[in-house]
């Protein structure tokens, strides 16, 4: 291998392992398994991913971008707290795009889709029962995901979920409140109903209802963790 090619394997590995310390690190803080508040070493992650300081550096810029973690030069990297005004703004976004998505579906109803919306909720229900939340999270997710790709604005979601880290920090939060789950599934249930049954108003109404929930909590969750919150 010449000195051209190591130098080109390099700087691939460089922007792979960024990526892949990113999408770990992400995925630590929005199931909260990283705190707001808790302090990101450089030379720690280095070890631990066993990786140099360059594809590390480059990953906590990314998190820094998405507003996951504050980045104090010389000093330290800490995740950051769940800003309320970023979690409004984002459900704003996602709520405007899924109104209209489920106003697509539901006057076209697939029936391959209404299988796939339901066996996602066959999984959540499982998980809910097994109190996983990771999991039930995960499924989540894939049923939202699942309806952009149906309606062929899959690049949609990938947009709407770097502009969401601190609504989902928040959802995750909240996720463990008794009967949250069964919420949730009930809400899913309905908006798939309506799909089906090619009612949009009945869809939007749903989803509406369904993504309006976790703001209304706010007050409860800043009591019982203050220190997650932004004041």
């Amino acid at each position: 291998m010449d000195d051209r090619t190591t130098e080109s394997y390099g700087r691939g590995r460089s922007r792979g392992g960024a990526s892949y310390v990113f999408d770990h690190l992400r995925e630590e803080i929005l199931s909260l398994q990283l705190a707001p508040g808790s302090v990101l070493s450089r030379l720690e992650l280095q070890e631990r991913f066993e990786l140099s300081s360059t594809p590390i550096r480059d990953a906590l810029m990314r998190l820094q971008e998405e507003g996951l973690v504050d980045i104090f030069p010389q000093h330290a990297t800490v995740v950051s707290p769940i800003n309320v005004d970023h979690a409004r703004q984002a459900q704003f976004l996602r709520r405007s795009v899924e109104l209209e998505l489920v106003n697509v579906l539901a006057q076209a109803p697939d029936a391959g889709l209404v299988e796939q919306l339901r066996s996602l909720i066959r999984q959540q229900t499982a998980f809910a029962e097994l109190r996983e939340h990771e999991a039930f999270s995960r499924a989540d997710h894939a049923f939202h995901h699942q309806m952009y790709i149906a309606a062929k604005v899959g690049n949609l979601w990938h947009l709407i979920r770097r502009q969401s880290g601190h609504i989902d920090r928040l959802r995750r939060l909240n996720l463990p409140v008794e009967g949250k789950m069964r919420e949730i599934i009930a809400a899913h249930t309905a908006i798939v109903d309506a799909i089906a049954g090619g009612s949009p108003q009945e869809a939007q109404e749903a989803l509406r209802g369904h993504l309006s929930q976790s703001l209304g909590l706010i007050n409860v969750l800043r009591e019982k963790h203050p220190g997650y919150f932004k004041p």
